[in-house]
């Protein structure tokens, strides 16, 4: 799938947002082996750390429909003025399910996106990757 479609898929996701507090909605889609696009939106609690990510709540969503192989995901903040990256807890949820080859695309709310990889954002990507550094020293 173009990334301009995956990116259009999450600010889609974005509209579903709960967050009443902080009325900052996130979106994310992940395009799957499958060929599947799976969304997700960020979901907030009064108690700040129950409330949950776009992405991770894609990602939980995918694994819980027994997807495991995510090929791209796309994060879109339409109330950002400048691209969303995941967050760190993102990052480490998305480290144990993706290669550091997986591509990964973020926009603002003017539509503007920004690409980069998985590696890229998260070095020590995943327990595979670290251990294929291990074993190569």
């Amino acid at each position: 799938m173009k990334p301009e479609k995956l990116m259009q898929r999450a600010h889609e996701a974005a509209k579903n947002a709960y967050a009443p507090y902080s009325k900052f909605r996130v979106g994310a889609a992940l395009e799957m082996g499958s060929g599947r696009i799976i969304c997700g939106a960020n979901v907030e609690n009064r108690s700040y750390g129950l409330s949950n990510c776009a992405e991770r709540t894609a990602i939980f969503t995918a694994i819980a429909m027994g997807e495991r192989d995510i090929r791209a995901i796309a994060v879109a903040g339409p109330d950002s003025q400048e691209p969303l990256p995941p967050c760190g807890g993102c990052r480490q949820v998305i480290s144990e399910f993706c290669g550091s080859e997986t591509p990964l695309y973020y926009s603002d709310g003017n539509g503007a996106y920004l690409s980069s990889t998985v590696g890229e954002i998260y070095p020590a990507n995943s327990l595979m990757d670290l251990a294929r550094r291990a074993n190569s020293v």
